[in-house]
């Protein structure tokens, strides 16, 4: 199979995934408190990472790695789980997928900055155009709702790119599973601590939805997703592939709506299929 097809399956494999982190992250929440559950899925990722590493017998990084590794661990392990955590206690699931929208050109930004790409003027004209109708969106409707909740999901979109960007330049070198893996190592002896500090006192009045969305999130989302997120990178370009953010938003409102009964207005529905046309314009114009 050519390389950049296998970077799109790759890429849009691992965005299937990342697509139901907001909702079970909604569920979590609700039950588990924000620093306890960032804290506890990067520390549970980060033993399965630890385990896989030595289990294949990975060799260590080397010291010119490490600053890539922490920006990673920074961005994806700690800033964007936290950050979204936080921010769904002021908003919906639904409400903070529509951010989602804006990944794809935070990514591109980063894989120029970090990664060395050069798409053509025209896919900035793409991304920019489906990244300004989810901040037209956020405008007229998000900061009606709660503007601590959006901030704090723009915060979250940044440093977000950044890891991704940082992780897809670095898994040409090291791989995918092992970039992600040696981020969540990394960051283990402190989530480790961090989860047994911010613990609640028991856990039996938490209910089978929270445990669910707390397994996803700590399974999928930290360490699976990344799998094929990273890879995929790696093989089709940080900014190309990085368009693929801009389908996440429609199958993470499906979720909501079906999964937690969200409600999708018709104005959420018009924004995610206009940002989804955008994906194919980038696209061409990537590389």
């Amino acid at each position: 199979m050519d390389k950049t097809a296998s970077g799109w399956i790759n890429g849009f494999l691992g965005i299937l995934i990342f697509s139901g982190s907001l909702p079970a992250t909604r569920v979590a929440v609700m039950e588990f408190d924000p620093v306890f559950l960032t804290a506890a899925r990067a520390a549970i990722a980060g033993l399965l990472g630890l385990a896989l590493l030595t289990a294949f017998r990975e060799k260590r990084p080397e010291r010119g790695d490490l600053l890539s590794l922490a920006i990673v661990a920074l961005g994806v392990v700690v800033g964007f789980p936290l950050l979204t955590a936080l921010a769904l206690e002021y908003i919906t699931s639904a409400h903070s997928i529509v951010f989602i929208g804006l990944l794809p050109l935070a990514t591109a930004i980063f894989g120029v900055l970090r990664g060395g790409e050069r798409p053509q003027p025209a896919f900035w004209l793409f991304s920019c155009l489906g990244s300004a109708l989810v901040a037209g969106f956020a405008a007229t409707q998000g900061l009606s709702v709660s503007p601590i909740g959006d901030l704090l999901m723009l915060a979250a979109i940044v440093v977000c790119g950044l890891g991704y960007a940082e992780g897809g330049k670095l898994s040409r070198k090291l791989g995918g599973w092992q970039v992600i893996s040696w981020a969540l190592v990394l960051s283990l002896p402190i989530m480790l601590a961090l989860t047994f500090v911010t613990m609640p006192l028991s856990l039996r009045g938490i209910g089978d939805a929270a445990w669910v969305g707390f397994t996803y999130v700590s399974l999928f989302s930290m360490l699976i997703g990344f799998v094929f997120w990273y890879r995929g990178l790696a093989q089709g370009g940080i900014a190309a592939v990085g368009q693929l953010q801009l389908l996440q938003p429609f199958f993470g409102l499906a979720l909501a709506a079906g999964l937690l009964r969200e409600q999708v207005s018709a104005s959420m529905l018009v924004v995610t299929i206009a940002v989804v046309l955008c994906v194919a314009g980038a696209k061409k114009f990537a590389r």
